[in-house]
């Protein structure tokens, strides 16, 4: 199983969501770190190659942006609400800095 790595403060976010959708972001990264796909996701080209959004849906709409093509690590790049039915630029923004932020510093070893 691969070990997650958080990017950012998206760990301190995760832990700030609902207990249900907590919960069910636990499950979902479990599944992605045995290779699996979660359950209800989607593809991310836009932030970067191999970046995938898990799609949360209890009383809101909860996404955590991730990227698992690389054998160390699942790198979890960004988690939040969403508050509207397109993502905002902001987060998108900020999940392909941290897209980038992992390249680097993978080339860097």
């Amino acid at each position: 199983m691969k070990p997650l790595i958080w990017t950012g403060d998206s760990r301190k976010t995760v832990r700030e969501f609902s207990a249900a959708a907590r919960h069910e972001a636990g499950v979902e990264l479990m599944a992605v770190q045995a290779g699996a796909d979660p359950t209800d996701w989607k593809p991310m080209a836009s932030i970067g190659v191999g970046v995938k959004e898990i799609r949360i849906r209890t009383e809101n709409a909860y996404r955590v942006i991730y990227l698992a093509k690389f054998p160390e690590a699942v790198y979890v790049l960004h988690a939040f609400v969403k508050k509207t039915p397109k993502t905002a630029k902001h987060d998108l923004d900020l999940a392909e800095d941290r897209y980038k932020a992992v390249l680097a510093a993978r080339r860097a070893k």
